[in-house]
């Protein structure tokens, strides 16, 4: 299991060296200068090198690679072009609506996606599982955006039972928030829960039919004991898998979400970075979501060498 845990670390390391070299790279090659973009068409070009300079923008790159990463590493993720303030707290205050928005989304997609699948599976090929796999194959199609607005509509607008959109701030009151976060949940949940869903049932049916699960009948265990003993656990490998990229999803879908739900989470900052060429916001986010997700990944390779004892004798 050391063994197994130290691969990973470094594979880990690897990739958080990697994704920051091309987050870097790709932000460099991006067209358009930022301090032009602040100052206006008619700024002078002394000016505009004043503020190039001023910006650290005139350096060498691999020495503004190398502050921008030493950078993050120490939590200090330079000051933000337009806002003048610390990215870090840019980062700090967003995060707090981003964060509980994903775990929410995602706790909403296990919650749904685990029965419906484990239902569908035990009753493969009758009403249940023929509803089940439509009402995911529908969850698929329609895009979350859309679903989105289509909440908007029947429930802020015509019931009237949430707000449209915003946020009204933790101080607020804990349960006011999280209904302000329900439907942008909802809407990130419904395509992720349709995916694991089907993913879930596909695994069980297999593992339904493996040999080990017959000797477990056979040993006197019923099947509903024999499932949540044997075939669970084995069929949670594809699972964990999805659900470690699930999280990825989740971040990436709230970008536009949270636009659509006028959140002023990380997807927005983002998108606000892109429009008024804040380039070390964009950046620095990206890159933060970035290790979010590896480090995510991380944890779920680690949760296949608890569920799956083969891995941790392998490695």
């Amino acid at each position: 299991m050391l063994r197994y845990l130290i691969s990973r670390l470094i594979s880990l390391a690897l990739s958080l060296v990697v994704a920051s070299l091309v987050i870097f790279a790709v932000i460099q090659v991006i067209p358009g200068d930022p301090a032009s973009f602040m100052l206006g068409m008619n700024a002078s070009p002394d000016t505009v090198a004043a503020l190039r300079d001023q910006l650290g923008l005139n350096g060498p790159l691999l020495a503004r690679y190398l502050h921008w990463a030493g950078g993050m590493l120490s939590g200090d993720f330079g000051i933000s072009y337009t806002y003048r303030v610390p990215v870090a707290e840019l980062v700090a205050e967003r995060a707090q609506i981003s964060g509980p928005l994903t775990l929410y989304a995602m706790a909403l997609s296990t919650l749904i996606a685990l029965p419906a699948g484990m239902l569908a599976a035990a009753r493969r090929g009758r009403a249940s599982d023929v509803a089940v796999m439509g009402v995911t194959q529908l969850g698929i199609a329609v895009p979350n955006f859309w679903f989105a607005m289509l909440l908007v509509l029947v429930f802020a607008i015509r019931l009237h039972w949430v707000s449209a959109g915003g946020f009204p701030g933790w101080s607020a009151g804990f349960w006011i928030n999280v209904k302000a976060l329900t439907l942008p949940a909802i809407a990130l949940a419904l395509p992720q829960a349709s995916i694991l869903a089907r993913v879930m049932r596909s695994a069980l049916i297999e593992a339904l039919h493996q040999d080990y699960l017959r000797t477990a009948r056979a040993k006197g265990l019923s099947g509903g004991q024999a499932v949540r003993r044997h075939a669970f656990r084995n069929a949670l490998i594809p699972v964990l898998t999805i659900l470690g990229l699930q999280f990825s999803f989740l971040l990436a879908g709230a970008i536009i979400i949270e636009n659509v739900f006028f959140l002023p989470g990380l997807g927005r900052l983002i998108f606000q970075g892109i429009t008024q060429r804040d380039l070390i916001v964009v950046e620095s986010v990206v890159m933060l979501l970035v290790a979010a997700v590896i480090v995510v990944n991380f944890l779920t390779d680690i949760a296949y060498a608890v569920v799956d004892p083969r891995l941790r004798r392998r490695a």
